[in-house]
C-alpha cells in the first residue's frame, strides 16, 4: 500500500513548550494505528499536531510525500485528515442533520450512508446539538467527520465516558470502518486492549517520545509488554 502519512523526527508543543520528542511513524493507504500511552504523553498532542494545531519546532511531516506543515488546519481537511476531537464540539443551534451537510463533501460518504451505519441519528436528526446525550453526540462527532469523506480519521478517546452498549455500539463502527479499508484510522483510546482490537498496528507513547512498535495482535498477546508499557491492570 502506498505511504499516507508520515512524520519523520517531530518536535512539537504548544508555544516554546515541548510535549513531543522526535517522533517518526509512518501510515500506509487504508491502515489502522492504535495509539497508546498513560495520561499525559503527547498522544492528544500527537493528533493535533496532524491538524496543524500545535508548534512544529523539528522535523517533518509529510501528506501522500508532500509537505504537510505548510498547510493550515481547513487545508489539511479538504486535503483528507478527519479529526474526532475529545471534546466532540456540538453547535448546539444546529440540528444533527445541519451538523453533517455544513461540512459535506463529495465522496463515498453521504448523509444516507452515515444515517445507515448511525440510525439514531436518523431518527433525532432534528435535535439540536445540545439536546443530545453523550452517546448521540460521539455518534455526531464520527458522522460529521465522515460527511468530509476523509482518507485518515483520527479518533480521540472516542469511548471515553460512554455507557458499555453505546461504546460496543461504536466498536462495531469503527471495526467496520477498519475493515472496508478505503480509509486510513488512528485511534488514541486509554482502553489499550479495545484499542488494540480495533487496529492492526500499534504505537506506544512515552513522555512524547515512541517507546514501542508492533503489530496490534502481537501486544496484545504479550500482556507483560502491555502492562509495563501503557500499565494495563
Amino acid at each position: 500500500m502506498a505511504e499516507l502519512l508520515s512524520l519523520d523526527g517531530v518536535t512539537a508543543g504548544y508555544g516554546a513548550s515541548i510535549v513531543l520528542d522526535d517522533v517518526s511513524l509512518a501510515l500506509a493507504e487504508g491502515d489502522s494505528m492504535a495509539l497508546l500511552g498513560r495520561n499525559g504523553v503527547g498522544k492528544t498532542t500527537l493528533l493535533v499536531t496532524m491538524m496543524g494545531l500545535t508548534r512544529v519546532h523539528r522535523g517533518r511531516l509529510s501528506w501522500r510525500g508532500k509537505d504537510l506543515a505548510a498547510l493550515p488546519t481547513f487545508r489539511r481537511a479538504q486535503a483528507g485528515l478527519g479529526w474526532v476531537p475529545q471534546e466532540r464540539y456540538m453547535w448546539p443551534s444546529l440540528t444533527i442533520e445541519e451538523h453533517l451537510t455544513a461540512v459535506a463533501r463529495p465522496g463515498h460518504w453521504n448523509i444516507a450512508r452515515v444515517y445507515e451505519v448511525f440510525p439514531r441519528l436518523q431518527e433525532r436528526r432534528n435535535n439540536l446539538g445540545n439536546q443530545l446525550s453523550g452517546g448521540e453526540q460521539q455518534m455526531l462527532a464520527i458522522a460529521r467527520a465522515l460527511m468530509v469523506n476523509p482518507s485518515l480519521l483520527l479518533l480521540d478517546e472516542p469511548m471515553e465516558g460512554l455507557a458499555p452498549i453505546i461504546v460496543q455500539e461504536l466498536m462495531q463502527v469503527i471495526r467496520r470502518l477498519v475493515r472496508e479499508g478505503g480509509m486510513a484510522v488512528i485511534v488514541v483510546e486509554q482502553h489499550a486492549k479495545l484499542a488494540l482490537s480495533l487496529a492492526r498496528n500499534a504505537i506506544v507513547l512515552d513522555r512524547g517520545r515512541v517507546v514501542h512498535r508492533s503489530d496490534s495482535a502481537a501486544l496484545l498477546s504479550d500482556p507483560d509488554t502491555l502492562h509495563r508499557l501503557v500499565a494495563v491492570a
